[in-house]
């Protein structure tokens, strides 16, 4: 992927939040312990290629102890800055992509959730609209190729009520059976370097952007180093993930206990 050329505005920012860190004697990835994110996400603040939101700001001067220094750079440098072109929103990116790697661990993936399962799961209609929305693009013609693996445990943890999820894993079944979607469900297990859910976006040039999810919400990233490291937890995940046709009957049996 070509590199991204950051603002002037995202830089300065950038270098304010590295010069404070030093200054403080802390290394990234104790600043990122403090802040929740990783260790990938403080790097790209610090060197222009992401444009954090206000209240990271806010947080960084608590972290780093600097007052409001931070908070006012970011008022002065960035309400009107973009993110970075195709950097920004990874919703985007999935809407034309050829091919999506998903990994859902604690929840059923967003593009699979039945309108139940996710208004238990987000806080309001705009964002209830908005992940309906993005899942129109199971019906697209073409539709992008989607291969994803579920953990065991999404389809054991109760979401809402028991209907709901009756509902939510009889949905999953007809999800799977389109031709251009393979799902797979992964044991309780150790996989290696998966620590969390995870999406990889490919476009049709080559070019591919992987969303990390947070409590907080969310990192995207088109680092190589972060790609090539979910590309590999992910091909060895489903190597070790249950058949399709596996899956399938795990899913039927799933229907079968959330129905009792």
């Amino acid at each position: 992927m070509a590199a991204r050329k950051p603002s002037p505005a995202l830089k300065a920012f950038g270098a304010e939040v590295a010069r404070q860190r030093e200054e403080a004697s802390i290394i990234r990835s104790e600043l990122a312990k403090r802040m929740a994110v990783s260790r990938s996400y403080i790097s790209q603040v610090e060197s222009g290629n992401t444009r954090c939101r206000r209240d990271f700001a806010e947080r960084l001067d608590k972290a780093l102890g600097t007052g409001n220094t931070l908070t006012t750079l970011w008022d002065k440098l960035l309400p009107s800055t973009t993110y970075p072109k195709f950097f920004a929103d990874y919703p985007q990116a999935e809407a034309s992509a050829e091919l999506l790697r998903m990994y859902g661990e604690t929840f059923v993936i967003g593009l699979f959730q039945t309108v139940d399962y996710a208004r238990v799961l987000l806080p309001n209609e705009h964002d209830l609209e908005a992940r309906l929305k993005r899942q129109e693009i199971l019906s697209l013609k073409p539709a992008p190729r989607i291969v994803a693996v579920l953990s065991e445990t999404v389809l054991a943890r109760e979401v809402g009520n028991r209907d709901v999820m009756r509902a939510q894993c009889e949905h999953l079944l007809e999800v799977s059976a389109l031709d251009h979607v393979t799902l797979q469900v992964a044991p309780i297990a150790h996989y290696r370097g998966v620590s969390g859910s995870f999406s990889i976006a490919t476009q049709p040039t080559g070019e591919e952007l992987v969303h990390l999810e947070t409590s907080t919400g969310g990192i995207t990233s088109d680092d190589s180093g972060d790609i090539l490291h979910v590309v590999g937890a992910f091909a060895e995940m489903q190597a070790r993930a249950l058949s399709v046709s596996e899956s399938r009957d795990f899913l039927r049996k799933a229907v079968d206990r959330w129905a009792m």
